[in-house]
């Protein structure tokens, strides 16, 4: 029996390893053919297994809370500004970097081009991480259990009404009528916005990350009431009750205000915020219960070093952008050469990415060989 003094399961630290290995897996799918349905984000509307994997980071986040919050409660007020802000900022720029790398390169006319600082794109998966770890962080370090609840309630329903009031009448959920591009737009501007198919629409905005503030909420309760409530039977029954719950909140509120990731809608955030809790309480069940080894270190290996993991992901996978030829990009050239050839169609795609993802795997691996743990 585990008592209710501050522990780190097992099955949080898995759960981060898994959300980062499905984040490389759907980030690098090859080229040559059209990837799984599943292996792609919804065109709009809709919720796939990639649509899963963004708000299962933010949920991880909150977890992983839990035990930053604890050490701060030892902390005067003014070293947790300090370390929360220098967080912030640190994940911010490393986000900024990876959107503007890289900084330079050679065009398929062997000409050198620069990417512009004027016209960089500000927003995007890091930076919202930053946006949301602050936001989250300062809620968590001053509110109650409860009063994290009714915010996280207040937040969904204010976004909800921010969209439905103030986007285009009839058109609040199109890619051009909603109010986060408008707001984005006149805060931001198009030159760094992220293009919808020629549209220019940022999917990571300002706007639609006060939901997204409420998947590290929830994170956070979630990982509170595990360490309060220890490896019973009781606490994986309450989780999956719990998520169920979500879920079907999510579906009931998906018929007035859809599913949309990169709306990031109220009902998608108790939609995957349901279905992360179950999984947690799966997970909680087969390494706590069962002691499942299977698995474990692999997924482990991504959750040690996540941050520096996913960066090197994102920094190869611009590699495999790179012209070998005037006409031939090397992502291409692989797939059309060995993947497609081993596997063709959509089989092909997800072999190169698993491949992809197992060489960002190595390299954590070598990183846990040698206890080297990056961490902002």
């Amino acid at each position: 029996m585990v008592t209710n003094k501050m522990q780190r399961f097992i099955t949080l630290d898995v759960f981060r390893g898994i959300t980062v290995c499905l984040m490389i897996i759907v980030n690098t799918q090859g080229s040559g053919a059209v990837p799984f349905a599943q292996m792609m984000h919804a065109e709009w509307n809709g919720c796939t297994l990639t649509d899963l994997v963004f708000p299962s980071f933010l949920f991880a986040v909150g977890n992983a809370m839990v035990f930053a919050n604890k050490k701060f409660q030892a902390m005067p007020a003014k070293s947790v500004w300090y370390k929360i802000i220098k967080r912030t900022i640190l994940i911010f720029i490393v986000g900024y970097l990876l959107t503007w790398y890289p900084f330079a390169g050679w065009n398929g006319e062997g000409k050198i081009w620069w990417k512009p600082f004027a016209e960089t794109r500000i927003m995007a998966v890091l930076q919202r991480i930053a946006l949301c770890y602050f936001f989250a962080a300062v809620i968590v370090r001053y509110a109650s259990l409860k009063k994290i609840i009714a915010i996280a309630v207040i937040l969904l329903l204010l976004y909800w009404a921010l969209l439905y009031f103030f986007g285009d009448t009839g058109a609040q959920y199109t890619t051009e009528g909603n109010v986060v591009r408008k707001f984005d737009m006149l805060i931001i501007g198009e030159l760094h916005m992220y293009k919808e198919k020629g549209i220019v629409f940022d999917p990571e905005g300002l706007l639609n990350t006060i939901p997204a503030i409420v998947n590290v909420l929830i994170g956070y309760i979630t990982g509170a009431f595990i360490v309060r409530e220890g490896a019973t039977y009781k606490c994986i029954t309450k989780l999956l009750i719990a998520g169920l719950l979500l879920v079907f909140a999510g579906l009931c509120w998906n018929t007035i205000f859809p599913f949309n990731k990169k709306l990031w809608t109220s009902s998608y955030v108790c939609y995957t915020s349901g279905i992360n809790i179950i999984v947690i309480g799966l997970l909680f069940y087969l390494l706590e219960f069962r002691h499942w080894k299977t698995g474990v270190y692999f997924f482990t290996v991504f959750g040690k070093n996540p941050l520096v993991i996913y960066v090197l992901s994102n920094l190869l996978g611009v590699f495999f952008l790179l012209y070998i030829s005037k006409d031939v990009v090397l992502i291409d050239w692989l797939n059309e050469k060995i993947f497609q050839v081993i596997a063709p169609g959509a089989l092909g795609c997800l072999l190169f990415s698993l491949c992809f993802t197992f060489i960002c795997w190595l390299a954590g691996w070598w990183m846990d060989k040698k206890k080297i743990y990056i961490r902002l």
